[in-house]
């Protein structure tokens, strides 16, 4: 198979979707690889360990999209690329769709077969792909909120960790899984007041055992988020739906009960985010104020931190491409359950449940097409 690596046009993205290494075990496996000019740059890899790893640079993305049987983004295709997808050509990238009319509406019209990251999903109900991204963005999410704590760029000039004889800040984490705990990890680490809210109570019983004392576990509910927000020098919003639009857990009336330079940090902005007052930003433009309250809610936050991200990235995916690339994408989705979840649009059909019913469209179970 010919596969496809481009570079990210995404703005302020700096992510690749696969290091010099994955292209080499994929190249051993007896495929072909496209590398787009400089696409590793970004995250400290060249041209010539791309070279050197065996692959074929590429001039130009819409030569990728021309000549790959499959290609790999790290984010979503953008408006310039939704011209040059193929029909029968794999797309495989994080998609997000549920957030994306636009993307999906123009997946459809392509009958590209598009297989997303984020809805790849073990028998467990983890999910692989999102997990490495997950793991960073939680740990950002802190170092983020402390930094915007500071008076300078806004907040109220707390510092989260405290010091003998001033009481520490106080967090606030919506959701208990990878995101969730990552952040509280640090918000702990740092000697912040965490509280952490989840609806399930085995996993509020699982993180009793491995979270720090200053952790407290509480089930979520609309009047605990209430309570506890009024108290909250950082909110952390880590809800996730599996393929679906984020629910609205911070309502604007909520703010108005905030402390004034309080930051809400919003990791759930790719799927449309957790809070009502979200709208998504940018590295070079990452907040706005709202009521008093600082809003974070960068789209990427892991291309902050590319070179760890990147790697972080293919360790996770690679094993899924090569398994696409060496069995063809009807046959793989045939073995492995995990990427027959993965498939969120096929020649045309809406095959993410959760997509359809964002969108009102028509669900087509992708086993029908195999």
């Amino acid at each position: 198979m010919i596969v496809g690596i481009l570079k990210e046009i995404k703005s302020e993205e700096y992510r690749v979707c696969m290091t010099p290494t994955g292209v080499e075990v994929m190249i051993a496996n007896g495929h072909q690889l496209l590398v787009e000019k400089e696409t590793g740059s970004g995250s400290g890899f060249g041209d010539a360990a791309y070279l050197k790893a065996g692959a074929e640079i590429v001039q130009t993305a819409p030569e990728i999209y021309q000549r790959a049987d499959m290609v790999m983004h790290v984010k979503e295709p953008l408006p310039s690329e939704y011209g040059l997808i193929r029909e029968n050509q794999i797309i495989f990238t994080y998609l997000h769709l549920a957030a994306a009319r636009e993307l999906t509406l123009a997946l459809i019209k392509s009958k590209s077969v598009c297989i997303a990251y984020e809805t790849i999903q073990k028998p467990d109900g983890s999910l692989p792909l999102l997990t490495p991204m997950s793991e960073v963005a939680g740990r950002m999410a802190i170092q983020e909120g402390a930094k915007y704590l500071e008076m300078a760029q806004g907040g109220n000039g707390i510092l989260l960790g405290g010091v003998p004889g001033v009481d520490p800040g106080t967090v606030l984490i919506i959701g208990g899984g990878i995101v969730g705990t990552n952040a509280a990890k640090m918000a702990c680490g740092l000697g912040a007041k965490v509280y952490l809210l989840d609806m399930d109570l085995e996993r509020l019983r699982y993180l009793s055992d491995v979270m720090p004392r200053n952790c407290f576990l509480l089930i979520s509910s609309p009047a605990a988020i209430r309570d506890l927000i009024t108290k909250a020098d950082v909110v952390v919003g880590a809800v996730l739906v599996t393929g679906a639009k984020a629910p609205k857990l911070v309502t604007r009336e909520m703010l108005k009960t905030m402390k004034k330079g309080a930051v809400l940090v919003d990791v759930a902005i790719d799927q449309g985010g957790c809070f009502e007052t979200s709208k998504a930003t940018t590295h070079s433009n990452p907040i706005y104020t709202i009521d008093g309250v600082v809003h974070y809610c960068v789209a990427n936050m892991p291309g902050a931190v590319p070179k760890t991200s990147t790697m972080a990235l293919t360790n996770a995916t690679l094993p899924f491409a090569v398994q696409i690339a060496n069995k063809g994408w009807r046959q793989a989705m045939r073995i492995s359950a995990e990427i027959r979840l993965g498939a969120n649009v096929v020649n045309g059909h809406v095959t993410c449940k959760a997509v359809a019913e964002a969108f009102g469209l028509a669900y087509i179970p992708v086993d029908t097409l195999l």
